[in-house]
């Protein structure tokens, strides 16, 4: 036999007649492969396996208006659609630095766009967190445009081996970069009741953070330490058994979603992590140039919100949103992770003098 021939490999057996498990999902985890899968997963109103929709795309554009020759950062890479369409925009000519703090799937995001024709003279992908954009700003010069997409993408979602879901059993890890830092579940071996009801309020504004808070410690106290998605969800519903019937499973529903959103910003300093891009963001960006950002949740739209209104007092920004974009009721029904979106922009000044805000 060959040694250079590849060995075949079975693909991944399930029961009944649909995979239920992401490993399971062969087909969606192999978009060029098959196609037609995808499109149908898509016609249906879901996200396939493995894949991320972007979201407020055509809004994106309209507002960085972007020029061939320009060059630009997208700050948060991800599966790349925001960049493939700016990229498209460029026609060629100009550059694209993106960052991403994921190995993982910003090699993969990197290898897919390779094999589209965007190769290293167009597309620059760097393995760095959007805090650090001044220091790529020092090697590149100032940016034309600047996209921050701050969601979670639907590939780390649905990956049960990155614990960002409390849908499917994995370890209760959360982190960005899964090579550095604390996971969660070793993060609530050593927080005490207080800063962890407090970071439920902060970072979630959960109404039951006391109650949550109370039954995770009290997890651990038994020895019985919160270590799998399915065990905080567990946690969760167990702290909200109080509740009348009829509302507890919608309840129960959005407090795991609350709890996990908590523990991810916690671990992965996501407001720290935020407020200093924010505040590099308009030294970042040359004379004329734009940032669009695009927000998940309302801990995240306030610090922009805060921020573009400070430097437009300052006269950094000519112009910022006077009101926050939402995706369209079209796109919402297509795409449900669409739904709490909300899109911010920001136009430098020209000069240090200010003006008024400007709306597109």
């Amino acid at each position: 036999m060959d040694q250079h021939q590849p060995v075949h490999k079975r693909r991944v057996r399930y029961r009944g007649t649909h995979p239920r498990s992401y490993k399971e999902k062969y087909k969606e985890l192999q978009p060029e492969k098959y196609a037609k899968t995808i499109e149908k997963v898509i016609r249906k109103g879901s996200t396939p396996a493995g894949m991320h929709i972007s979201i407020c795309v055509q809004e994106i554009l309209d507002f960085l208006q972007i020029q061939p020759g320009q060059t630009g950062l997208d700050a948060t890479l991800g599966y790349g659609g925001h960049t493939r369409r700016m990229l498209e925009c460029l026609q060629g000519k100009g550059h694209l630095h993106a960052l991403d703090v994921d190995p993982e799937e910003s090699d993969r995001t990197k290898k897919r766009l390779r094999a589209l024709g965007y190769g290293e003279e167009i597309l620059t992908v760097h393995l760095l967190n959007f805090a650090q954009m001044d220091q790529l700003a020092e090697q590149t010069g100032c940016f034309d445009f600047v996209l921050a997409d701050l969601g979670v993408s639907s590939m780390q979602i649905d990956n049960p081996d990155r614990g960002f879901s409390y849908k499917t059993e994995g370890p209760l890890d959360l982190r960005m970069n899964q090579l550095t830092g604390r996971s969660a579940s070793e993060r609530l071996e050593e927080v005490s009741l207080e800063e962890l009801a407090g970071m439920l309020v902060e970072n979630a504004d959960e109404p039951y953070a006391k109650e949550i808070a109370e039954e995770i410690i009290g997890r651990r106290r038994q020895g019985r330490n919160v270590k799998t998605t399915v065990q905080l969800r567990e946690a969760v519903e167990s702290a909200l058994a109080f509740l009348p019937a009829a509302e507890r499973k919608e309840a129960v529903k959005k407090s795991c979603q609350r709890t996990f959103q908590a523990l991810r910003i916690d671990i992965n300093n996501e407001y720290e992590v935020l407020y200093e891009f924010l505040e590099k963001l308009p030294y970042a960006l040359r004379p004329g140039g734009r940032a669009a950002i695009l927000t998940f949740h309302s801990g995240e739209d306030r610090l922009v919100k805060k921020s573009f209104k400070r430097f437009h007092r300052e006269g950094l920004y000519s112009g910022i949103a006077l009101e926050a974009i939402r995706p369209s009721a079209e796109e919402c029904a297509a795409n449900g992770r669409a739904r709490s979106a909300k899109l911010r922009w920001a136009v430098r000044a020209d000069n240090t003098s200010g003006s008024a805000a400007v709306t597109v």
